[in-house]
């Protein structure tokens, strides 16, 4: 018996520790659980991940509170199995989720003045798609090799390109602007999620998110991240 109670009131921690996870991820005034589920899970992987898990342990909550016919009786009792997943979930949700867990560590960036032999051999062993370049220590955008490929396209002749004197300053007259937001390294993945969602309100396809020590454009970088970055995060590994 007393196995089972303390079951029945891990599983109520663990509960609650989520709802209150859930009010300050989610952010809107209906605070019922079950709304927070719905509508997180449209914006949040983790939340998503989760939906269907959380819905069903909701049931079991109200089981579990609602339906206690004496004190320390529970009419209805959660396996293990479930207390230690409603657990995983509880310490997901309310783990700091930094967002350099899930950016890219090493970022290779350029100068505005630097040739562009010089990131062409960046692609080469990196193989990225869009490195941020810097302008008197500052990040004044992103080049893409996108915008490589257009410029080369443009300056072909007799199927010869000519790059020896070629900077990434005269590419970047051919880059259509790319948004990117800056960040402080303390930020967490809901936070990260909450800025794309707001720029594609506003009808602004963020490209990259960029982590610095504080989030200033003349810093350092120290991750970068992407939406895809976002959908690829797996919460079902232990």
């Amino acid at each position: 018996m007393i196995t089972e109670q303390l079951l029945s009131e891990r599983f109520e921690v663990s509960f609650n520790q989520i709802h209150d996870a859930l009010k300050k991820i989610v952010k809107i005034r209906d605070d019922r659980f079950s709304v927070l589920v719905k509508v997180g899970a449209k914006h949040h992987q983790a939340i998503e991940t989760y939906k269907s898990d959380l819905e069903q342990y909701a049931k079991l909550r109200n089981a579990i509170v609602h339906d206690k016919v004496d004190i320390g009786y529970y009419i209805a009792e959660p396996n293990i199995k479930v207390v230690e997943h409603i657990e995983k979930i509880a310490r997901v949700l309310n783990g700091p989720n930094y967002a350099t867990s899930i950016a890219t560590k090493e970022v290779i960036f350029y100068n505005y003045e630097d040739s562009i032999l010089k990131v062409i051999q960046g692609i080469k062993e990196h193989s990225y798609s869009q490195y941020p370049i810097y302008r008197n220590k500052e990040c004044i955008g992103l080049l893409t090799t996108g915008a490589i490929v257009k410029w080369m396209a443009i300056n072909v002749a007799e199927n010869i390109v000519k790059l020896d004197c070629i900077k990434v300053s005269d590419i970047l007259e051919y880059e259509v602007e790319h948004p990117i937001a800056f960040v402080p390294k303390s930020i967490n993945i809901f936070e990260v999620e909450e800025i794309f969602e707001n720029a594609h309100k506003d009808k602004k396809e963020l490209e990259a998110v960029i982590i610095t020590e504080n989030g200033k454009k003349h810093e350092a970088p120290l991750g970068l991240i992407t939406a895809w970055d976002l959908i690829e995060i797996d919460y079902t590994v232990e």
